[in-house]
């Protein structure tokens, strides 16, 4: 599968890969030097490849209360919110965000890999709700711009540049016609993965060239580029963020994952039951991880304590700020305390590392 902005890609030298079946950018310029654009000046990400769905009719607010451990109905128009679909064990189905348009229409963004499977939940929950389900996945476009830098980008855009976690719609000038209200429109959203000031740009897949081209000229003029899949994972891992399918794959609840401010509710929504049996358990809690050399700390990898294996890292990077390998991954809550050493097992040879809370980086 290939979003609309493919042939750019390839064109001004994008590395392309698989990314759970999709044709997407690495790099261009080099994963360091993208990330340190966004840290620095400002960036921008083709993250088309995500899911675009919608939620119509009289139940949708019902509905997605249903579905979710958050409160979608105290959510305000023009507001959106991390949330997360879980299934009848009260363990992450998949992240997204989730946008209250009005009353009767919710938008939400799953992940790619998991698009598929959302749909599915959904369709399978919804018999008894007067809800319609619209997959827009590939009638819909969307570009992360982020960084420091990002509301001069906005400026010259001629887009108003939103607050965190609102949104708005505003005027489509390249004519785009299939957006979330079917209308010459684009929703300009405050949301990222990186942990920096910046947006969000959903936009008609017919008008999405004319914005990314547009987007560039001015991301290149306040110090900027374009930057692939290799920068977005090493910032969010900065920041802590989870990423599904390699930091959770329905085997975590939000209370391991470090997201208990998602459950806003005690009862009344999918797996409520299991949640409130799995919160007094003894579980692993997610965790960051600062390595004192260069070596990555893979997925998989065992960590241990004083030779007892407390847990296992989940991802891993260089950090570019730090100029060090870090972590992510579960462990046993007694060895949660930031600052402690801990010993994680790289090829055979343990590394020492300190423990942090999920954002590595403040």
């Amino acid at each position: 599968m290939r979003t609309p902005i493919y042939e750019w890609h390839k064109e001004n030298g994008g590395n392309i890969v698989d990314f759970h079946g999709w044709d997407l950018p690495l790099y261009y310029e080099g994963i360091l030097a993208e990330h340190m654009a966004v840290r620095k000046k400002v960036g921008m990400f083709d993250v088309s490849h995500m899911g675009d769905i919608v939620v119509r009719g009289p139940d949708a607010l019902k509905f997605m209360n249903f579905l979710l451990p958050s409160k979608i109905d105290a959510v305000q128009p023009g507001k959106c919110m991390y949330t997360a679909f879980l299934d009848e064990g009260g363990l992450l189905i998949d992240d997204t965000i989730v946008y209250r348009i009005n009353d009767d229409t919710i938008f939400f963004v799953p992940n790619a890999a998991t698009t598929e499977a959302v749909l599915n939940w959904l369709t399978t929950n919804s018999k008894t709700f007067n809800v319609k389900i619209i997959d827009l996945s590939t009638d819909l476009a969307c570009f992360a711009i982020q960084g420091p830098e990002s509301r001069h980008v906005a400026d010259d855009l001629g887009i108003t540049f939103p607050e965190p976690f609102t949104f708005s719609f505003q005027h489509d000038k390249y004519g785009g016609k299939n957006g979330v209200n079917g209308k010459n429109e684009l929703i300009v959203s405050g949301t990222g993965y990186t942990g920096e000031s910046g947006f969000e740009l959903i936009v008609d897949a017919g008008s999405s060239n004319e914005w990314w081209k547009a987007a560039i000229k001015s991301i290149k003029q306040h110090g900027g580029m374009p930057c692939g899949l290799g920068a977005r994972d090493s910032l969010r891992m900065e920041k802590g963020m989870l990423l599904s399918g390699v930091d959770f794959n329905r085997d975590r609840d939000p209370y391991e994952c470090s997201v208990s401010f998602i459950v806003e509710k005690l009862d009344g929504f999918i797996g409520s039951n299991a949640l409130k049996r799995r919160k007094i358990s003894d579980k692993d809690i997610f965790r960051g991880f600062i390595l004192d050399g260069k070596q990555i700390p893979r997925h998989g990898y065992p960590i241990y304590y004083n030779n007892e294996k407390i847990g296992i890292i989940s991802s891993g990077s260089i950090s570019p700020l730090l100029g060090r390998a870090i972590g992510l991954g579960f462990i046993d809550k007694k060895y949660m305390k930031n600052e402690t050493t801990v010993q994680i097992d790289i090829r055979g040879k343990k590394s020492e590392a300190t423990v942090s809370r999920p954002k590595i980086v403040p």
